[in-house]
């Protein structure tokens, strides 16, 4: 669950992070999942500090942030709904399946709907090649997605979030 922290707080809480994992044998990529974990996203104020700790430059920090699709560096919604954006997927029509879901839920691939709701994400392989196009949605895995099975499930998953007390987002605090 993200904290609801200040942005002063937000550098001593992943300096502190990064302090406790630090002796990991590869600490960087440890570090910045408990940050996303602890914040729901990585916030810039996290960058440096994790830099300072592990003795890093900025740029390899943000460089490792901004490659890896898993890190966010702006709070995500509610609910993500992610489609696979690989070959085989859009080989069986993720491509109109990204266009009609964008038109149904009202937000573009790669972004937060202005209301907070949801965050339409695109990833690169979700293991349903099979089953293709594949989605996952708040989590939970669809294969040969439409757009209609899509917006049901975040539909579905917002109100279990809404009735549980929860967001339904939390995949797995990436």
């Amino acid at each position: 669950m993200a904290l609801d922290i200040t942005q002063s707080d937000a550098g001593r809480q992943a300096r502190a992070i990064a302090l406790r994992l630090k002796e990991r044998e590869g600490p960087l990529l440890p570090i910045l999942h408990e940050i996303q974990a602890a914040f729901g996203h990585v916030p810039a104020e996290a960058i440096p500090a994790v830099a300072e700790v592990l003795n890093l430059t900025r740029a390899e920090v943000h460089g490792v942030v901004s490659f890896y699709h898993d890190f966010r560096e702006r709070p995500a919604g509610a609910i993500t709904v992610r489609l696979c954006r690989s070959e085989a997927c859009k080989a069986m029509g993720a491509d109109r399946l990204a266009a009609e879901l964008s038109e149904r839920l009202g937000t573009g691939m790669g972004e937060t709907h202005p209301s907070g709701r949801l965050t339409l994400e695109p990833v690169y392989c979700l293991g349903l090649c099979a089953c293709a196009p594949a989605a996952q949605v708040a989590g939970q895995l669809l294969g040969r997605a439409t757009a209609g099975a899509v917006a049901d499930a975040a539909g579905a998953a917002a109100g279990a979030g809404a009735a549980h007390g929860n967001t339904g987002g939390g995949e797995s605090g990436r």
